[in-house]
C-alpha cells in the first residue's frame, strides 16, 4: 500500500475558507444573540449546512467560540498594528488614524461580532480570560499613543483610563448607526467619529 498523500494546496485553501466562514457566522451569532443563546444548530442554519458537518472542524460549541474569539481579536488587532507600522507623524495624526481604522473595521467588517468583546460576563471562564487578554492587547495600542502625546505636551487629559473608556464606548456604538447609512455617508460619518473623539485628548483645553 502506498503512502497517503498530503492534502493538496487547493484542498487546504478550501478547508481554510470553510473554517473562516464558520468562524465568521459563529461570531456574528454570538454577537447578535449572546453566547448562551446560540447552539451549533444555529450556526449550521446560518451557513445552510448540517450540524454534523461542523464537527468535522470543531468538536464543541466551546471550541468554536474560543476559535471565533481568537481569530477575530487577533485579526482585528493585527490590522490596527499594521496601520500604525505604516503611519508616520505626530501622536495626534497616528491616534486619529487608529480610531478611524478601528471604526471602519467595526462598521464595515464586524458590526455584530464587535459585541463579543463587550459582553465577556456571558462567556465561560476560559473564554472570558482570552477576551480579557485580547482587549488588553488592543487597549495598549491606544494607551501608548495617548501617553506619548501627553509626554510630548501634544495632548492634555485628566485621566488616560477615562479617555480610553469613553473612546471605546463611542467606537463600540458606531456600527449601530453608521452601518445603516449609505456607503458615501458612512465614510463621512466614520471620519466625523474620529474627529469628535480626538477632542477627548484635548479635554484640558476646553474653556481656555
Amino acid at each position: 500500500m502506498g503512502a497517503v498523500k498530503p492534502p493538496s494546496e487547493r484542498v487546504r485553501r478550501k478547508r481554510g475558507k470553510r473554517i473562516q466562514e464558520i468562524l465568521t457566522a459563529a461570531a456574528e451569532l454570538f454577537g447578535e444573540r449572546g453566547y448562551d443563546a446560540v447552539s451549533l444548530e444555529h450556526v449550521a442554519e446560518r451557513l445552510d449546512v448540517t450540524k454534523g458537518s461542523l464537527y468535522y472542524y470543531f468538536s464543541s460549541k466551546d471550541e468554536l467560540g474560543t476559535a471565533a474569539i481568537e481569530t477575530l481579536g487577533d485579526e482585528w488587532t493585527a490590522r490596527l498594528e499594521q496601520l500604525l507600522e505604516r503611519t508616520e507623524g505626530t501622536p495626534e495624526v497616528r491616534l486619529r488614524a487608529l480610531i478611524h481604522e478601528h471604526v471602519t473595521i467595526a462598521v464595515n467588517d464586524y458590526p455584530a461580532a464587535l459585541r463579543l468583546f463587550l459582553m465577556p460576563r456571558e462567556w465561560p471562564s476560559a473564554q472570558r480570560e482570552r477576551i480579557k487578554e485580547l482587549r488588553l492587547r488592543h487597549d495598549a495600542l491606544f494607551r501608548a499613543l495617548i501617553e506619548e502625546g501627553l509626554a510630548s505636551g501634544e495632548f492634555t487629559v485628566t485621566s488616560v483610563d477615562t479617555v480610553l473608556q469613553c473612546m471605546h464606548a463611542a467606537m463600540s456604538q458606531a456600527p449601530t448607526w453608521c452601518g445603516e447609512l449609505p456607503p458615501a455617508a458612512r465614510g463621512k460619518a466614520v471620519a466625523e467619529v474620529a474627529d469628535t473623539l480626538m477632542a477627548l485628548v484635548h479635554i484640558g483645553q476646553f474653556g481656555r
